[in-house]
């Protein structure tokens, strides 16, 4: 197989997802559009040397519908040549549109593709495309379906974990956030997102709160303490017969943020590399993905990366940097003691709990993030993980060039 090389990468900032947010006056293609013609310019790339656009996106309604990655190449002026797809692999479908040009590249089918994610959650909310595994009483009763944050709350019940431990999580996120957005760390990779007439609309990540403290997140009250005495507590509990109560720990402060924005990321062979005039950035070494049970549904980034990493030729304690998606505080805190990774080496910029997870566009986000952080800190290896919607998984595995 051909190996596939990242070359760019590039996001918008994200938005808080309400109609007072930053980003709420642009449509999910502008997002694309912007994004599109900032990857252009700046590596002055011949649009007609890429051969697809591979989009995730887990709403795929209304602006969102209609294959929008061809639509948004169009609109950006690019080659009539390139064409576009649009797919949904729930929480994953950042990472599992960057998987997939990697595997179009290595197969040695296609040779420059870009890939990435969008999702606008103040105009399209979840669950605005319905689906069985949600609406259907007969499929949601079989499968056992509860929402996210019951899965969460449980796993802290089964570690062990309390109110404490999962709000001093939190905090972390947002004071390495802080510090990261203070020392300029994400203004390589974000591009401002203007309005049709030229004006800004948002520059920065909107969610970021530097004064977050074990205290102030204290005064929150859980957030799925409601819905499981409706019933989903013992759905779960049906399944999990060793717990006899689900304690309640999440809420708002330790969990993601629901924001607006999208992602874009450069990924090709050497030789196309050569041609387009780009230097490569990284080697994309696995990548898995992995079915997981479904109830609990948050556990799959431990066997997602120990999948990838045995792809890859690699163990955990050969990995450098980790990106484990923040969707609750109890994700990565369970997948880094699943794996034995020592804190310091888990999303040392932050992550979603402070600066939010546009469906769609996350995966190529942490993805992102995970490159410009080992060539900062002049690392080698890095996986970015992320939980799944109805139990998976999914991981990649890179080396920095």
């Amino acid at each position: 197989m051909a190996d596939a090389f990242i070359y760019d990468h590039l996001r918008t900032p994200r938005g808080k997802g309400k109609k007072d947010g930053g980003l709420h006056q642009a449509s999910p293609v502008w997002l694309l559009r912007t994004l599109l013609r900032a990857l252009q310019q700046r590596n002055a790339l011949d649009t007609a040397l890429v051969d697809d656009l591979v989009l995730g996106c887990v709403t795929p309604v209304g602006e969102q519908g209609a294959d929008i990655a061809r639509t948004a190449v169009l609109d950006a002026g690019w080659a009539e040549s390139v064409a576009g797809v649009t797919l949904s692999r729930f929480c994953a479908s950042g990472l599992e549109a960057v998987n997939l040009a990697a595997a179009k590249v290595m197969s040695g089918m296609e040779d420059l593709v870009v890939a990435g994610g969008v999702e606008s959650m103040s105009r399209w909310p979840m669950g605005s495309d319905g689906g069985a595994w949600v609406m259907d009483p007969r499929v949601n009763t079989a499968l056992g379906f509860t929402p996210q944050g019951i899965g969460a709350d449980l796993i802290a019940t089964l570690e062990g974990w309390g109110r404490a431990d999962v709000d001093a999580f939190a905090a972390r996120s947002h004071q390495l956030a802080a510090a990261a957005r203070a020392a300029g760390r994400f203004d390589r990779a974000i591009v401002p997102v203007t309005d049709i007439a030229g004006l800004p609309l948002l520059a920065q990540d909107e969610t970021i709160r530097p004064g977050t403290t074990v205290e102030s997140l204290a005064r929150l009250k859980p957030s799925f303490a409601a819905m499981g005495a409706m019933g989903f507590d013992g759905t779960a509990l049906r399944k999990y017969t060793t717990v006899e109560k689900i304690d309640h720990v999440h809420h708002a402060g330790n969990s993601s943020g629901i924001v607006d924005g999208a992602a874009l990321m450069l990924v090709g062979s050497a030789e196309a590399g050569r041609r387009a005039g780009l230097t490569p950035r990284a080697r994309i070494r696995g990548m898995a993905v992995i079915g997981s049970e479904p109830t609990i549904m948050l556990t799959g980034p431990a066997p997602a990366c120990e999948k990838a990493l045995k792809k890859a030729g690699l163990r955990a304690g050969d990995i450098d940097l980790w990106e484990i998606n923040e969707a609750f505080a109890v994700v990565p805190m369970k997948a880094a003691r699943a794996l034995d990774i020592a804190p310091e080496r888990i999303n040392v910029n932050g992550g979603a709990i402070a600066m939010g997870h546009p469906l769609g566009a996350t995966g190529c986000i942490v993805l992102g993030t995970l490159l410009d952080e080992l060539e900062r800190s002049g690392r080698s290896l890095g996986v970015a993980t992320l939980c799944v919607g109805a139990g998976m998984g999914i991981a990649t595995v890179i080396e920095r060039v």
